[in-house]
């Protein structure tokens, strides 16, 4: 599934779009994002902790972490990286879920836009199909949970800039 060939009005059933200005230099928002160190700091939803198993942070590489809920319950998750433009995007196909449900997979684009010292950053979740984007929004509260990721990154990129 290559996301750059759907037009919009394909895809807009499919997709989950979540987007947000840090104010912070996209140089340190990318730093925040590729650096496993970092990462592991603001990943998920507010109460939720990630363990990376396995990072390697290249076309082709792979991510594989744990997300752990507030409840305990393990989202094992992994990623192939597709395409990384240093400082302007990254894309990956995902595979994961709540340990014990059917696998949810889709292709998440990560864009880093300049915007005059600040950082919009978009994550564009392109799913198969309608079905399972609604099962994810519904089951698994992913538009909130994507905000709650940004949230908690804004936060950690504050602590960046403090300890620089």
């Amino acid at each position: 599934m290559n996301d750059r060939n759907d037009s919009a009005e394909d895809t807009l059933d499919r997709e989950i779009l979540v987007s947000r200005i840090f104010d912070a230099p996209r140089e340190l928002v990318w730093e925040a994002w590729t650096n496993p160190k970092h990462v592991e700091r603001w990943w998920g939803p507010v109460g939720f902790t990630t363990t990376t198993e396995e990072r390697d942070f290249k076309v082709g590489g792979i991510w594989k972490h744990v997300m752990r809920g507030p409840d305990g319950q393990e989202y094992p998750n992994k990623s192939v990286f597709t395409e990384i433009v240093k400082y302007q995007r990254i894309v990956y196909s995902h595979s994961g879920g709540r340990k014990g449900d059917p696998e949810i997979q889709f292709v998440s684009t990560w864009t880093f836009v300049d915007v005059g010292g600040k950082t919009r950053l978009t994550i564009r979740q392109l799913f198969k199909s309608a079905e399972e984007r609604n099962h994810v929004v519904k089951n698994y509260g992913a538009i909130e949970g994507g905000k709650q990721t940004l949230e908690r990154l804004s936060a950690y990129l504050k602590q960046m800039e403090n300890h620089k």
